[in-house]
């Protein structure tokens, strides 16, 4: 995107390079987290959710909806509303993401199981002890990184925080 800083498209990556950014961060000793989303309309609930992810690791990673994964979610027909580039330049300018790799499958579980992060997050509305992949509160990908090793955590949703709601929102009055 033109006039967008460098620092932020930096933190974009393809997952090739990601992979090897990874290496180099465990090579060290560092925690990877991950989590993934659509992150459309950014608002508190996630700046809260990322942050406090961010702080039980060194690094934290995001899986990003592709637009085309979004609509195959049934999210409605005017979503995304923001695309997946402004989307992700968003996410790259907070301090507690460090990088963001976007993703065309419906599921993350495929790049879960490259990053094979050391924790894996997902929001209170997802349960982190539930193994049934029926249930729609469980974690994708969570098997995964238990058999590895790895921790997954729910974080608590802050109330009255939700893209969609906002959507909704915004439909009522008008706009």
């Amino acid at each position: 995107m033109k006039g967008i800083q460098p620092f932020l498209s930096r933190k974009i990556r393809p997952l090739e390079d990601l992979l090897q950014e990874l290496n180099a961060w465990r090579d060290k000793g560092h925690r990877i987290g991950f989590t993934n989303g659509v992150f459309d309309i950014l608002h508190v609930g996630h700046v809260n959710y990322l942050q406090e992810a961010s702080e039980q690791v060194d690094h934290l990673v995001i899986g990003l909806n592709s637009d085309d994964s979004v609509k195959r979610l049934g999210k409605g027909p005017e979503r995304p509303i923001n695309g997946q580039q402004a989307r992700a330049i968003v996410l790259a300018g907070l301090a507690s993401v460090h990088a963001v790799v976007i993703f065309q499958q419906d599921t993350p579980e495929g790049l879960i199981h490259s990053i094979s992060p050391d924790v894996l997050f997902k929001g209170g509305d997802y349960d982190s002890a539930e193994r049934n992949r029926d249930d729609p509160r469980y974690i994708v990908g969570s098997d995964w990184v238990l058999e590895q090793g790895g921790k997954v955590v729910s974080i608590p949703i802050v109330e009255g925080f939700s893209t969609t709601g906002t959507v909704k929102r915004m439909r009522q009055d008008g706009h």
